[in-house]
């Protein structure tokens, strides 16, 4: 077998690979020497077939997966021998199509090889971490929050006007084509104005009514709507107003405390706090990993593989297409250019991904499967009734899987990293860590 070099080029690389005819036979007949004692056929006895025979009935099949594993192992032995790894697949094509049996096998492979990463010195890196105290205001705000979200509704006084956001306590019976419906009836039935929880149409018109009124509301159901014998009608509900009631937020007290799962409203108090502190420093980590990956960024310089800042500034291209025309869901638009700030852009982001690639490969981060496995939960959690489909799709793709390790491996690195750097504390105010949130949001 012979590998020689055709190009070298930056970080571009070419090779001519010759399978002799005489080694790929030696790889048939080595194949076929491993089938042969499991191999049955008429007249004669289990692993007693001439080799001959066997090279006639099954060599040309054979011959396929020889050529392939030949060149394969041309492939690997070269990986391992030059140390280079390829950016992306390597393109590997066979020169002489008119190939037949007794020819040289002869291939042509080229690729992109993955930079040499220069090492940094961790200790160098210089960051700052913002933090921010849960203050007796913001926990005040958030409880108040939290009694909005468990009001209770206060009858209002007799003729009052319901008002979008009351509660409208009614009878009604629906028809459609003076016929009531299965389904359409209900008693004491309490709706909350402006919740959507009705037919489009059906709250507005209610908005305005009084305690012991009737009211009938027409409204068409929906061509998508459940019940096919009811979608796109246009259905009568004829309501009768019980009651009106205005929206009260919940006292805060021990009794609102235990609604959410603490013993006194001390405790609740606490549990605000706790996650106050959680969500600062969510954000807070989130500035600092700007200012770790701007630091990274001015500290090393090398040379990109073109293949993979073209890919990175398309992906990035047709992103932020998407994003400002959301009502495309589909790729069926026109072919999104890329441009120098996409590419810029690009640059950055394929440079820090090699080297934290290649710091986390060195400190030998890893993610556990028990890191995965909540990932994946997290994501399933997102489409409701089908958790377990979408568990079972992620566990038998490949692509999928790394779109899910790759943030979590890169956060690995990122604390790896923050261990050995020097970090000092800066104690800032809530406002102070919202506008450097915001800064973070407007670079992007």
């Amino acid at each position: 077998m012979q590998v020689n070099e055709t190009l070298n080029e930056g970080l571009k690389r070419g090779y001519a690979i010759t399978v002799t005819a005489a080694e790929l036979d030696a790889k048939v007949n080595e194949k076929l020497a491993e089938a042969q004692p499991e191999v049955e056929m008429k007249g004669f006895r289990k692993g007693k077939v001439p080799m001959a025979l066997l090279k006639k009935q099954f060599g040309q099949r054979i011959m396929g997966e020889a050529m392939q594993e030949s060149i394969d192992g041309a492939m690997s032995e070269h990986f391992e021998k030059s140390g280079d790894r390829p950016a992306m697949q390597p393109d590997v094509k066979m020169t002489n199509e008119d190939w037949k049996e007794g020819d040289d096998v002869e291939v042509t492979m080229t690729y992109e090889a993955l930079p040499e990463i220069p090492e940094i010195d961790m200790s160098k890196i210089e960051l700052e971490r913002m933090v921010v105290k849960a203050e007796d205001e913001a926990v005040e705000e958030a409880l108040a929050n939290l009694a909005e979200t468990a009001q209770d509704f206060k009858a209002r006084k007799k003729g009052s006007k319901a008002k979008d956001g009351d509660q409208v306590t009614m009878d009604f019976v629906g028809k459609v084509d003076g016929e009531a419906f299965e389904g359409g009836s209900a008693e004491d039935f309490p709706l909350v104005l402006g919740s959507g929880n009705f037919i489009p149409g059906f709250e507005e018109q209610l908005v305005g009514v009084k305690a012991g009124e009737e009211k009938s509301v027409t409204v068409t159901f929906p061509e998508e709507y459940q019940a096919e014998h009811l979608a796109g009608k246009e259905a009568v509900f004829d309501c009768t107003i019980k009651e009106v009631s205005e929206p009260v937020a919940a006292e805060i007290n021990d009794e609102l405390a235990t609604k959410f799962g603490a013993e006194d409203l001390a405790g609740l108090k606490a549990q605000i706090a706790e996650r106050l502190e959680a969500e600062y420093a969510g954000a807070s980590r989130a500035v600092m990993k700007r200012g770790l990956l701007d630091a990274l960024d001015k500290m090393v310089d090398f040379d990109l593989p073109p293949s993979l800042l073209d890919a990175e500034a398309g992906q990035i291209a047709h992103q932020l297409w998407h994003e400002d025309n959301p009502d495309v869901e589909g790729h069926d638009h026109p072919e999104i250019e890329t441009t120098e700030e996409h590419k810029k852009l690009a640059t950055r982001r394929v440079r820090l991904g090699l080297l934290l690639a290649e710091i986390g490969q060195k400190a030998e981060v890893e993610v556990s499967d028990a890191e995965m496995t909540q990932a994946i939960m997290a994501q399933a959690r997102q489409y409701p009734g089908q958790e377990r489909q979408f568990f079972e799709f992620v566990q038998q793709n490949q692509q999928m899987q790394q779109q899910l390790r790759a943030p979590l491996f890169e956060d690995k690195v990122i604390d790896h990293i923050a261990e050995n750097a020097k970090v000092s504390e800066k104690e800032v105010s809530k406002d102070d860590l919202q506008k450097a949130v915001e800064a973070l949001e407007d670079a992007e």
